[in-house]
């Protein structure tokens, strides 16, 4: 079984979990709701601080989450909260989605927000998640695709970003178009029942611009995603602190607005 060999672009800087923290249930995994049973055992890959988890375990009274991640630091992160949440129907663990440490059908759900983008061999995740899917479960996944994504006004800093991103993404080893992707994907891990749907989230308000706005800023010259567009030789400190820049200028435009597409699937095993 491969082992992960994707470097996470973005890394947990504070401006990065300031856009993860942020993700709910409701407006991250809204595809998945409706197929949830109160007694599901469900698999969250790649939990980050845990918001989603904590979520669907709520949405699970009388089943159980389990929350995972690569790192171990976001992993004790996820349990705080699950913990300050009184969120009791939870365990959480380090792992690595190519090589889940799970028997067989251990699971009613495998879900993964944000996290086939990231990792080395899709393909070979899916077919993971599926193994330790129940005959009948689902796994799901969402994912946004940045190729797709959108913006008014046409700030040029921003498409000097969108094509940084998308060289530093690929240099680590991820696919930052992932969402046009997940249906192709799934039909290569051997899913045949596999339900498509797209969605997104919109940042137009003054305050969804700030917010979205200063993250992206701060991430792009303060987080991994900075030390690694800079150290893989794609573009330099100034570059990025041009795009920074770009951020902020198109925050202040009072008819800013910014779309991101996400793709979805519900694959039944």
């Amino acid at each position: 079984m491969a082992q992960e060999t994707a470097v996470y672009t973005h890394g947990h800087h504070a401006s990065v979990l300031r856009s993860h923290t942020w993700r709910t249930a409701a407006n991250s995994a809204a595809h998945l709701i409706g197929e949830l049973r109160p007694g599901a055992r469900i698999l969250d890959i790649g939990c980050g601080p845990g918001t989603i988890s904590a979520d669907l375990a709520a949405l699970v009274p009388d089943g159980h989450v389990t929350a995972v991640d690569a790192a171990p630091g976001i992993v004790e992160r996820a349990r705080a909260y699950a913990e300050e949440r009184g969120q009791y129907n939870m365990a959480f663990a380090v792992a690595d989605v190519h090589a889940l440490a799970h028997p067989d059908a251990s699971f009613d759900v495998v879900h993964a927000h944000q996290v086939l983008q990231h990792v080395g061999d899709p393909v070979r995740a899916l077919r993971e998640m599926r193994r330790v899917t129940r005959p009948g479960g689902l796994v799901a996944a969402r994912d946004s695709d940045y190729g797709s994504f959108t913006w008014f006004p046409r700030v040029p800093a921003l498409d000097a970003w969108l094509e940084l991103y998308h060289r530093v993404a690929r240099a680590n080893g991820g696919e930052p178009d992932a969402g046009r992707r997940l249906r192709s994907w799934a039909r290569a891990a051997g899913f045949t029942d596999i339900t498509s749907t797209a969605s997104a989230w919109c940042f137009a308000t003054p305050e969804e611009r700030a917010w979205w706005s200063g993250l992206w800023a701060e991430r792009t010259v303060a987080s991994t995603y900075a030390r690694l567009a800079v150290d893989g030789g794609h573009t330099t400190e100034a570059g990025l602190a041009a795009i920074a820049e770009g951020w902020r200028e198109w925050a202040a435009a009072d008819d800013g607005w910014f779309m991101v597409p996400h793709g979805e699937i519900l694959c039944r095993v």
